[in-house]
């Protein structure tokens, strides 16, 4: 370990460590996703991060907005906090002008709201799990992370199963707990620019995933309108589709105040109405729930 990582690191508090490893792994958060998702108020969030500021260990900047003025600070890893993430995961340390490049991108890239729509996905569940204590986010993963060979094998599965690269590419992959019901997800955030034939035709590939695999989780559409939604499962219904697929309305559910967690998820051919993504847990199957 370096020496100005074991400096550091008897500044850094277990919330500051679980900051980290969200921006190593999503890149950008900004102030408010960052306290709602760890923090009591926003004013102990800002005071906090001035000061992991201050350390080195995060960066920040304010995107300019379009018609005047700029955005509230997003925050990404310095190169103190790339060192503290590498050395607490055991990770050989990147060269510096690595992490340097991937912050310029990160403050460049074109689709930054794109990624941060994502992003607030699984803020606004990991938020509803720190004011509920019977729910846990307990897997968050980038869409490269599902790009690893062998990403959702188990370690009793079979070779061809532990070699096997997914053609998959969701924009997240999470796993939500709530008392007993677990659900593993892959997460699509839709902002409305594809077309629905598109959306339809990633499913063929979740569904190759399921055969390898043998494990069958849910496909979760974030769609930005109630309208698109009700297209979409239009298009459903013509597909055929053979995995479980639910949408979600995000002008609806901020309309309602309510987050991913609660009654927002229309399961595809499900007769009855909205359900809370713990619900979801009875479209998940596994190779034992068969062989039972």
């Amino acid at each position: 370990m370096t020496d100005h990582v074991l400096r550091v690191q008897s500044a850094l508090t277990d919330r500051d460590h679980v900051l980290l490893g969200w921006l190593a792994d999503h890149g950008v958060l900004t102030t408010a996703q960052i306290a709602h998702a760890l923090f009591p108020s926003v004013d102990f969030a800002q005071e906090r991060l001035r000061k992991l500021t201050t350390l080195g260990v995060l960066a920040r900047f304010r995107p300019q907005r379009p018609e005047g003025g700029s955005y509230p600070y997003h925050y990404l890893l310095d190169q103190l906090g790339v060192d503290v993430v590498c050395t607490q995961r055991e990770d050989d340390l990147p060269r510096r002008d690595a992490a340097r490049k991937r912050r310029w991108h990160l403050t460049n890239r074109a689709n930054l709201p794109h990624l941060l729509g994502i992003n607030q996905f699984f803020i606004e569940l990991a938020g509803h799990a720190r004011t509920h204590p019977e729910a846990r986010l307990v897997r968050w993963w980038p869409a490269s992370r599902t790009q690893r060979m062998g990403a959702f094998a188990e370690p009793d599965d079979p070779v061809q199963v532990r070699a096997y690269t997914a053609r998959v590419r969701p924009d997240g992959h999470g796993i939500w707990v709530e008392h007993d019901d677990q659900v593993p997800f892959f997460l699509e955030h839709d902002t409305g620019t594809e077309r629905l034939s598109v959306l339809v035709d990633k499913i063929t590939a979740y569904e190759k995933l399921a055969a390898v695999t043998r494990r069958v989780w849910p496909v979760l559409f974030w769609l930005h309108s109630a309208t698109r939604e009700r297209h979409l499962h239009q298009r459903l219904s013509e597909a055929k589709v053979r995995i479980p697929v639910a949408t979600a309305a995000r002008d609806e559910a901020t309309h309602a105040g309510k987050s991913p967690a609660e009654s927002v998820w229309w399961l595809h051919h499900h007769p009855g109405g909205l359900i809370r993504l713990a619900a979801l847990a009875d479209t998940v199957i596994s190779e034992e729930t068969k062989a039972a």
